[in-house]
């Protein structure tokens, strides 16, 4: 659970710190672009999910993000593997980073914009939070695949082997060799 921890508290960490800093500094300020247009730097205000789906449903998000929360810290009791504690650490950082945004940020408590600003080309703007919880998820997908189990053993490969059959019980002859008389 400790690795889980730090690593849900240095995402969440480095996304607040990076949304202050982006505000402080982007607002109100013409995008920056690096590397030749690979990377663009814009403040941007969210309401919706991923993509800027469901504009309108930012309670509803809210909620899930809670629950998901809510989720992984019950869980979090039961993990005894190192990656997937890793795993489920950027995703609880990445779920925390934006839900702080939903409750602190204007226009006001469980209803607030989710500030972006990473851009790369025909992507939409996305913030370290973003970032953190793909990586989680694609993460978990390759740990599940490669058969890892939350509770640190791994799964064989293919399908689980079958139980043997029950052993027809053998009759006891009698000591005297003649069965029963």
């Amino acid at each position: 659970m400790g690795i889980l921890l730090t690593i849900a508290a240095g995402v969440l960490a480095l996304d607040i710190a990076s949304k202050a800093l982006v505000v402080a500094t982007l607002s109100d300020r013409p995008p920056i672009r690096l590397l030749g247009g690979l990377l663009t730097l814009r403040e941007s205000r969210n309401s919706g999910a991923a993509f800027s789906i469901g504009t309108s449903m930012t309670v509803v998000f809210t909620l899930i993000a809670v629950g998901v929360i809510i989720f992984i810290l019950r869980t979090s009791r039961r993990i005894y593997s190192l990656p997937w504690a890793a795993a489920l650490g950027l995703l609880l950082g990445g779920a925390m980073g934006n839900l702080a945004d939903r409750i602190f940020r204007f226009p006001g408590p469980f209803r607030g914009w989710v500030v972006d600003w990473i851009q790369v080309p025909d992507w939409p703007v996305f913030n370290l939070a973003d970032s953190a919880i793909v990586c989680g998820g694609v993460l978990m997908v390759l740990i599940a695949a490669r058969g890892d189990r939350t509770d640190g053993k791994v799964q064989a490969a293919g399908p689980p082997p079958r139980p043997e059959p029950p052993r027809p019980e053998r009759r006891q002859e009698h000591p005297s060799g003649g069965g029963r008389g």
